[in-house]
């Protein structure tokens, strides 16, 4: 087994002929991952990225602490770093502009572009929301309150001080008082599994969620019965129906990962757009690596999964007020719907 050269504590050593602009991404290897190979490894931590294009990364930009290139096929070992060294200029472009729905002196809350990833990733390092807000409010403390997937729109709260910043996240933690509202697009009319006929127009789906241990790409929740499943809960309302699709109004009990996405495939009635749950998950991969195809796109019919955070309302972190936020619903969403009408 050929063993790559380890990093301690220095500075890592910038290999000849990466620009100085250059990003780097800097991996460990646990114990339980020695004896890899390099680009099964890299993949694993890169999570949204095919084989194919983490063995393009490793071959272009990865090296070891020596700044001697890595080879695909050599083993990691325990503890060892890898060196991803990633120019700034192969980010790809993101919506930049950030409406502001509300603000006062502690916190502000925006209508994120979907899109626009929250926080930097290997893959988006400059093109984030807290980049775009720290570049627009330079020297000012900014925190995001909580996350939003990449691709999911609506409200997201920002605080402005580091008191109103920790007890934004304690309030989040204990989600006392605080509702989530999304507005979904979906294939198909969800309907109460336990009584389709009822005439209450909400209803509640309770089921447990686990990361797919069986998914290739290891974000991927399931339901699930295990004793060890994450609880979940969402209440539903469907709000109109134009033909195979509906308007569907999501209200969060618990904020489990994708919680809403898959509480809904569930129900046999997906996302619009959804790569991952909805007609053919090999093409969650494809769009994070930018190369979804023609057939791609018209299954698809959107290019992002249209789930939106049109309301969050909670009593005030600082002054305990009750807050309520709305994001109308991006334009997007509003034309795809109308085109159904």
């Amino acid at each position: 087994m050929t063993r790559l050269r380890s990093y301690q504590s220095d500075p890592p050593v910038r290999p000849p002929g990466v620009d100085q602009g250059a990003v780097v991404t800097i991996l460990r290897v646990p114990p339980e991952a020695a004896g890899q190979r390099v680009d099964v490894f890299v993949q694993s931590q890169l999570r949204r990225t095919s084989r194919t294009r983490t063995q393009a990364i490793v071959l272009v930009s990865g090296f070891d602490a020596s700044g001697a290139p890595l080879r695909l096929g050599n083993r990691v070992f325990a503890e060892q770093h890898l060196f991803l060294w990633r120019a700034p200029w192969d980010e790809r472009t993101v919506p930049r502009e950030v409406p502001i729905v509300y603000e006062d002196e502690h916190l502000f809350a925006v209508n994120k572009p979907a899109l626009l990833p929250v926080h930097p990733t290997a893959r988006y390092h400059n093109n984030t929301l807290i980049k775009l807000l720290q570049a627009e409010r330079p020297g000012v403390f900014l925190s995001l309150g909580h996350r939003l997937d990449r691709e999911t729109s609506g409200v997201l709260l920002v605080s402005k001080t580091p008191s109103c910043d920790r007890a934004l996240k304690r309030a989040f933690e204990r989600r006392v008082g605080i509702e989530k509202t999304y507005v979904a697009l979906t294939w198909g009319t969800p309907c109460d599994p336990e009584q389709t006929t009822s005439l209450e127009p909400w209803f509640r789906v309770e089921r447990g969620l686990e990361l797919d241990a069986a998914s290739p790409y290891r974000v991927e929740m399931r339901i699930s019965d295990s004793p060890d499943a994450l609880y979940a809960a969402t209440r539903f309302m469907v709000e109109a129906v134009a033909g195979p699709y509906a308007r569907v109004r999501c209200a969060l009990e618990t904020g489990r990962q994708h919680q809403i996405r898959v509480h809904l495939a569930s129900l046999g009635t997906p996302i619009v757009g959804d790569k991952l749950y909805g007609p053919d998950p090999s093409a969650f991969v494809r769009g994070a690596d930018g190369t979804l195809t023609d057939d791609d796109l018209t299954r698809l019919e959107l290019p992002r999964h249209a789930l939106h955070a049109w309301r969050l309302a909670l009593p005030h972190p600082i002054n305990g007020k009750a807050l309520e936020i709305e994001a109308p619903l991006p334009e997007d969403l509003e034309a795809f719907w109308r085109s159904r009408l």
